[in-house]
C-alpha cells in the first residue's frame, strides 16, 4: 500500500481510491489561513486569530515553539521535522484542535490529558519513539481517523480501542506490536483497517463486530491463516494480504458479495489454490 500525501491518494494493489485533499487541507474554517511562521504570529499578536498552523521543517524555537498552547482558536496542526521530542506548554488549552499530524518529530508520548481534546477528529503521528498508547485514548470520542507508523520499537496498544465509536480508519504501520487487541475488532464504525509490517500473526475470528469494515490492508506480517468468519464483514470491497505465509484462504469468502479485490501476492499459494478462488469470486480481481 502507498499513501500520497499530496492529493491523499491511497493505491492499493493497483487500485486507486482517492480521497478529499491533503488531510490537514480539510480541517479548520472554510478559507481559513495556513500560518508558516511563529515569528510572524506572536510579533503581530494575532495569536487569537491563528485557525490553521503548518510548522514544515522548521526547528522548534526554544523560545516561541512552548507558546503554541497560546493559540486558543487553533484547530488544525501539523508538525513536521522540527526536531522536537516534546509537546509545548499547555498544549492541553488546544481544545480546539480537530486535526494533529506530526511528522519526524521524536515525540515520546501522545499529547498530555487527552481528554483535553474532544474535538480532535484527525490523529497521525509518524516517525516518533512512541512505545505505547495511553487508555485514556477513549476520551476521544470523535476521533474518526487515527494514524501510528514508523516508531521503530515496540508499539503497545491497549483495550479501550472499542471505545472509539466514531472511529473510521486505523493505520498501524512499520511499528512491531507487542499483541493485536480483540478490541480492535469490537469499533463497530471502523471501515478502513492498515496493519503493514506490524508483527500480526494472528486475527481475531470476531469479524462479525466490523460491520461497516469497507477495506482490509494486513501486508508484511506473519500471517498464516485467514479466520473462516471473515465473511461476516459483509462490507468488504477490498482485502490486502500481500507478503504473509499464507497457502489457503477460506472458502467463506465466497460469502463476501461486494469483494473487488484479493491481493495475494507474496504468500506460498498454488496455482490450484488461486484458480479455485478465482473461481469461486468471479467478479473478484483475485491478484497473485
Amino acid at each position: 500500500m502507498r499513501r500520497i500525501y499530496g492529493s491523499v491518494l491511497f493505491t492499493v494493489l493497483g487500485l486507486s481510491i482517492t480521497a478529499q485533499q491533503n488531510d490537514f487541507e480539510k480541517y479548520g474554517p472554510f478559507n481559513a489561513a495556513v500560518e508558516t511562521d511563529l515569528k510572524v504570529i506572536f510579533k503581530e499578536k494575532t495569536a487569537k486569530k491563528v485557525f490553521k498552523l503548518d510548522l514544515n521543517y522548521q526547528a522548534g524555537d526554544s523560545a516561541l515553539y512552548p507558546r503554541i498552547g497560546e493559540l486558543k482558536e487553533l484547530q488544525a496542526l501539523k508538525l513536521n521535522g522540527n526536531g522536537v521530542s516534546d509537546y509545548p506548554k499547555d498544549f492541553d488549552k488546544l481544545t480546539n484542535l480537530v486535526y494533529l499530524g506530526s511528522f519526524n518529530n521524536k515525540l515520546q508520548s501522545f499529547p498530555p490529558n487527552l481528554k483535553s481534546y474532544f474535538n480532535l477528529m484527525h490523529l497521525e503521528l509518524q516517525h516518533t519513539v512512541i512505545d505505547s498508547v495511553p487508555a485514556s485514548i477513549a476520551y476521544l470520542n470523535r476521533l474518526q481517523v487515527l494514524r501510528i507508523g514508523n516508531t521503530n520499537d515496540t508499539l503497545k496498544l491497549p483495550n479501550t480501542l472499542r471505545y472509539l465509536r466514531a472511529l473510521k480508519e486505523l493505520s498501524i504501520e512499520n511499528c512491531v506490536l507487542d499483541s493485536l487487541p480483540s478490541e480492535i475488532f469490537k469499533i463497530a464504525s471502523l471501515k478502513y483497517l492498515f496493519l503493514s509490517n506490524t508483527n500480526t500473526r494472528l486475527l481475531s475470528k470476531h469479524f462479525e463486530n466490523l460491520p461497516n469494515l469497507e477495506v482490509m490492508v494486513i501486508e508484511n506480517n506473519g500471517l498464516s491463516n485467514i479466520p473462516f468468519d471473515i465473511y461476516k464483514a459483509q462490507k468488504l470491497r477490498i482485502i490486502a494480504l500481500r507478503g504473509n505465509k499464507l497457502n489457503k484462504i477460506p472458502d467463506s469468502i465466497s460469502q463476501l458479495n461486494n469483494l473487488s479485490v484479493l491481493d495475494l501476492r507474496g504468500n506460498p499459494m498454488s496455482r490450484e489454490e488461486i484458480e479455485i478462488l478465482r473461481s469461486l469470486l468471479p467478479s473478484c480481481d483475485v491478484k497473485f
